[in-house]
């Protein structure tokens, strides 16, 4: 859980005090090696705007660290070789969604004309820099290396347990994802302790992530605004819902019932 980007104090973060996500790749990253990557890479960071698509395609180079924001990434597994250069766009689509702390483009690393389009779901900012030097800054510093597998094995855990569970209720399914983006893209506000807001994300969203129905989202997304009796969920319920903002007002309980830390 982040505050919003424009609480962050752009020298904090480059400087590593900014606190990132659990299992991510920069909380896995050693503290001391945080300022060698920034002076390997170079302090140059930029802002995205929400719908904006990051280089990702087949003719770009560069891996990204997100340091605020949350980005939908879409695959086109059967999409033809002839699809446009940003992943794909025909045929079933996998969605993924992900957040702060974490590096993509990863696949650069090992095949150089990978691509997954990459779209900006909130204002987002992201550092960048070529495959070629992230490969060289790896195998310089073996414990980076570590951290990177690290968190890409904890991301394939947790795509597994929020997007694989398909035998889960609707509301454990949907809240589940909810509380899984509180951790990893959630924004706080200081007015209202307790709440962490998702922002970008329209029930659209939520339902092609987890090949569900719309109508079937709706439904989940009422239910945790309003629990049934014995649903294990506040009476007050954990969610309140605006245009593409989502508020977990009650994380703990929303994990708890969920079991999606």
């Amino acid at each position: 859980m982040v505050p919003d980007i424009g609480a962050f104090r752009t020298g904090d973060v480059l400087k590593g005090v900014q606190t990132m996500p659990a299992r991510s790749f920069l909380a896995h990253l050693p503290p001391e090696l945080w300022p060698l990557l920034v002076g390997f890479w170079g302090p140059v960071s930029r802002v995205y705007q929400r719908e904006e698509t990051l280089p990702t395609g087949p003719r770009d180079s560069d891996v990204h660290i997100v340091l605020g924001g949350c980005v939908r990434q879409d695959r086109f597994p059967f999409a033809a070789d002839d699809d446009p250069d940003d992943g794909g766009g025909s045929g079933p689509r996998i969605t993924r969604f992900r957040g702060v702390g974490q590096l993509l483009g990863e696949a650069k690393l090992i095949e150089e004309h990978a691509a997954v389009r990459t779209t900006c779901l909130t204002t987002t900012w992201v550092m960048s820099c070529s495959a070629t030097r992230m490969m060289a800054f790896l195998t310089r510093h073996p414990h980076s290396e570590r951290a990177l597998l690290r968190s890409l094995e904890d991301r394939n855990r947790d795509d597994e347990m929020v997007y694989g569970t398909v035998t889960r209720t609707p509301v454990e399914r949907v809240g589940g994802l909810l509380a899984h983006l509180a951790r990893i893209a959630g924004t706080t506000d200081p007015a209202q302790p307790g709440h962490i807001s998702v922002l970008g994300l329209s029930q659209r969203d939520l339902a092609e992530a987890l090949l569900m129905g719309v109508s079937t989202v709706e439904a989940a997304i009422r239910r945790l605004r309003t629990p049934a009796k014995g649903s294990g969920l506040p009476p007050g319920g954990v969610l309140r819902s605006r245009y593409r903002q989502f508020v977990v007002t009650d994380l703990p309980a929303l994990q708890r019932v969920t079991r999606i830390q």
